[in-house]
């Protein structure tokens, strides 16, 4: 499973049950890296990707579901429950600070995770995301 999550610059998840930002431009390039794949959501999430519908599949528990290569994007629940499962990580970070009470649960690097790509991109109500994806290393999580 790909889990896709969007952060701010401390790697802020939420902020009092709510989303810290969305952006147009970053859910159609979440889309285009699916290709003619589905993406795993939330009920939570499903409104920000209606234009998609039919390429969606929406659950509470999408995650325990997804199987491997499933692209999963998650903005309301912990990774590490799944760590075992995860093949990948897409991390979009806003390059914005904003209040937050819920963080990314896991540091990539700790959990053998490596950088395979950064890029950036001009978002429509942020002027700069960079998306990085990060797969498993030669390691398989903590040593």
């Amino acid at each position: 499973m790909i889990a896709a999550i969007c952060l701010e610059d401390r790697n802020g998840l939420l902020f009092n049950g709510r989303r810290l930002s969305r952006d147009r431009a970053q859910q159609e390039d979440l889309m285009t890296v699916c290709g003619a794949g589905r993406l795993w959501i939330s009920p939570f999430s499903a409104p920000l990707f209606a234009p998609w519908q039919e390429r969606l599949v929406v659950a509470e528990d999408f995650l325990c579901r997804a199987g491997p290569g499933a692209v999963c994007f998650v903005e309301d629940r912990p990774l590490l429950p799944v760590l075992d499962r995860l093949e990948a990580l897409i991390l979009y970070r806003w390059n914005r600070a904003y209040p937050a009470d819920v963080y990314l649960d896991l540091d990539p690097a700790v959990e053998g995770f490596v950088m395979e790509q950064q890029s950036e991109f001009s978002g429509t109500s942020h002027p700069r995301i960079t998306r990085e994806i990060y797969r498993r290393g030669g390691g398989y999580g903590k040593t």
